[in-house]
């Protein structure tokens, strides 16, 4: 079939997470021979001549080097991320090139935390992302005009693609091949990778950010790892405020100013928290785990934990028990 290949280049740069590059790159190459023919011609591009090193240790060869060696039309561009990304300052000739680069592409995106250097080129402004959730909320404090969804696997807001952690970059990328080549030949690549052709829930179940961190005066603190080491304990207001020789008012208003939410939601995070664990655990059943967490009921745990992670209970404990259980 005589069809002219669609020029997808992968931006990787050092430090790299091999699987941003890889993952997307398989489903891409897959689609190619479930498709019978050449739809994607596969680059990978870097900032400056010679291996990029990953994070790994691996080490890749690009393809060529972005203003020297990519001057072709790009019909997709996807910038793969680095985990020490949020904290070291995106190379300008990098930026640069992506701010002239990527609009002119039919569409571009990042996977994981390639998502901050698409923000360092004002390429995010007042649209919907995301990226992994280790490092969302910095990436919505740094750029707050950039509208970050942190449970979300992958997010399409025009021409702009974003995707979650690391394997979620396989999931981005198949949903492009559904976009280009339709469900069947999506679908038959998911069933040659072994890949669910959709995820399950969003990536909070992944998240350990649950872990509610003590925070406030000395006095705070010291109530909070109270809560967390017995989690089936009345922790109402009133309880909690009567446990600091406060008022339940003064309480909620000084606990609200220095942790930053309310009693209830982190109350509700300790419990969720340690209701994990024991499903992790994977022994007892639903209701022993409400009476241990100190949820009312299997009811109360199950509406808790879907708020909070977005999964039940079940569909957790499915995928995350240890495998002894």
């Amino acid at each position: 079939m005589n069809v002219e290949a669609k020029t997808v280049v992968i931006v990787a740069l050092p430090g790299v997470q091999l699987l941003d590059v890889s993952g997307p790159l398989d489903v891409f190459a897959e689609a190619n021979v479930q498709a019978g023919y050449a739809t994607y011609r596969l680059l990978v591009a870097a900032g400056e001549p010679g291996p990029i090193k990953s994070s790994s240790g691996v080490r890749l060869m690009p393809d060529g080097i972005i203003d020297r060696d990519i001057g072709e039309a790009i019909d997709t561009l996807l910038v793969a991320g680095c985990p020490n990304a949020a904290e070291v300052p995106a190379d300008g000739l990098v930026v640069d090139w992506l701010r002239r680069r990527a609009p002119a592409a039919r569409r571009f995106g990042s996977v994981c935390s390639g998502a901050f250097f698409l923000a360092a080129a004002g390429l995010l402004d007042g649209r919907r992302v995301t990226t992994h959730w280790a490092v969302a909320e910095q990436l919505a404090l740094r750029y707050p005009t950039v509208i970050v969804d942190q449970d979300a696997i992958h997010v399409s807001d025009g021409q702009l693609r974003t995707a979650a952690g690391v394997t979620a970059g396989l999931d981005l990328a198949l949903a492009l091949v559904e976009e280009d080549l339709g469900h069947e030949i999506a679908m038959k690549v998911a069933s040659q990778l072994v890949m669910f052709f959709k995820r399950p829930g969003g990536q909070m179940q992944f998240s350990r950010k649950g872990e509610a961190v003590p925070a406030g005066r000395a006095a705070l603190q010291e109530l909070q790892r109270w809560v967390a080491a017995n989690p089936a304990l009345d922790h109402s207001v009133a309880s909690l405020g009567k446990r600091m020789e406060l008022s339940p008012r003064h309480f909620a208003r000084l606990f609200r100013s220095e942790v930053g939410i309310t009693p209830a939601t982190w109350v509700e995070e300790v419990r969720v928290n340690a209701a994990r664990q024991l499903l992790e655990m994977g022994h007892e059943p639903p209701k022993q785990v409400a009476a241990h967490c100190g949820f009312a009921d299997a009811d109360t745990l199950r509406r808790a934990f879907t708020r909070q992670v977005g999964v039940t209970p079940a569909e957790y404990r499915k995928r995350f028990a240890r495998i002894a259980a």
